[in-house]
């Protein structure tokens, strides 16, 4: 199993050189390639192959005076920027014939030294290393300091170099693990979340966690700096300080939003053998007056950090339907009472007179739902008991 360990690193000056010369090769390398692929497209031509542009637009464009100063990097990056185009077009031409799963993606663009992202990897073949001392040594760049927050479990395999839009530099290693010594001592408790957005997310159990909204916290002081950002004159020093100013707050809302998430994520995967959440429709919500705080809450982020971290400590992460009625059955006798306006947040059911926190109830159905999806899915394990609430195929609520 891979995972990606980031951390910051603080080069020198003359390392920041380096490290901006070393993008602007990848790009330039990037760029190459992709044009020659447009213009062989554009006059009929089959594309030309990795083999040929390596040698075109790297081995052979060294010796010329328009890209010598190719020669000044390392090699090893420049062949990486060719593979990440090869990767570029297999995802766009699997997007087309509809292999790929997950969203359309489009034909390969050319990169800018105004992008917002500015990365380049080394592989083992760059030979770089972790000195005794725990600098990070890049070919061509030096040692490098890090700011080293955790051990990493194994040797890493690759080391990605980053630029963001707020001028921080990072260092992501890829790691092996072995999945066998990751898995976590068996429990015989299981939880069912509801995700809102007064409260972030609501258990099972009646436990709830309101939401931080970070991005509604910090908003006078993102406009404030937008403003000062749109009385810069383009193409200012002044300008491009504010930029980086809009991008640090902005760095610094979405920081405390993915550390929220990884703290209560891992939470809920060590306390929980399974745990269950409900799918739900980001992209429609996002096209609703809610979008500005659903797009704070950040549910599909939370939702893949609990998918990957049960596959790697061994849990179960079950994820039911948006189909399921969740806050239309009454979890204590089944009985459905049809859907709600959303200012409803409490009712009593008709059936059994039981009062119900729509929140609290949601997740007790979400809970005995995955309970039940896990049993069809695994009939020679003993599950554990459905309760009323967990009912198959009703139209969405």
């Amino acid at each position: 199993m891979q995972l990606r360990y980031s951390f910051r690193i603080e080069p020198g000056p003359a390392q920041c050189i380096a490290l901006n010369r070393a993008f602007g090769c990848a790009r330039v390398v990037f760029n190459d390639c992709l044009r020659a692929r447009r213009d062989a497209r554009a006059a009929g031509r089959p594309y030309p192959t990795s083999a040929e542009l390596s040698k075109r637009f790297i081995t052979e464009a060294k010796k010329t005076p328009e890209r010598s100063w190719l020669a000044g990097v390392s090699s090893v990056v420049l062949q990486q920027a060719l593979r990440d185009l090869e990767a570029a077009y297999s995802h766009f031409f699997a997007s087309l014939k509809g292999t790929r799963k997950g969203p359309r993606v489009g034909e390969p663009r050319m990169k800018s030294k105004r992008d917002a992202r500015q990365a380049v990897r080394f592989t083992a073949n760059a030979r770089w290393s972790i000195t005794p001392g725990g600098k990070l040594n890049l070919p061509k760049i030096g040692a490098v300091k890090v700011r080293w927050s955790r051990t990493l479990p194994s040797v890493p395999t690759t080391v990605t170099v980053i630029k963001d839009a707020s001028g921080r530099y990072w260092a992501s290693f890829v790691v092996e693990i072995d999945p066998a010594n990751e898995i976590l001592s068996p429990l015989d408790t299981d939880q069912g979340i509801d995700l809102g957005l007064t409260h972030f997310a609501v258990m099972a159990d009646g436990s709830r966690v309101k939401s931080p909204r970070f991005l509604r916290r910090a908003e006078k002081k993102l406009c404030r700096e937008q403003r000062r950002l749109s009385r810069k004159a383009k193409g200012s020093k002044n300008r491009d300080k504010q930029r980086v100013k809009v991008a640090r707050a902005h760095a610094k809302v979405a920081d405390a939003r993915r550390d929220f998430h990884h703290k209560l994520s891992t939470k809920l995967i060590r306390e929980n053998q399974a745990v269950s959440v409900e799918t739900l429709s980001v992209k429609g919500l996002a096209r609703t007056r809610l979008a500005k705080s659903v797009h704070d809450a950040g549910w599909s982020t939370f939702v893949t950090m609990l998918e990957y971290k049960a596959t790697r400590y061994g849990r179960t992460l079950t994820k039911v339907g948006r189909t399921f009625p969740s806050s239309q059955v009454c979890s204590a006798c089944g009985h459905r009472d049809g859907p709600k306006p959303l200012h409803i947040r409490t009712w009593i059911c008709p059936a059994c007179g039981t009062r119900h926190d729509r929140d609290h109830n949601a997740g007790k159905n979400i809970k005995h739902e995955g309970r039940r999806i896990r049993a069809a899915q695994t009939p020679t394990a003993v599950p554990l008991t459905p309760g009323p609430g967990a009912l198959a195929g009703q139209p969405a609520r």
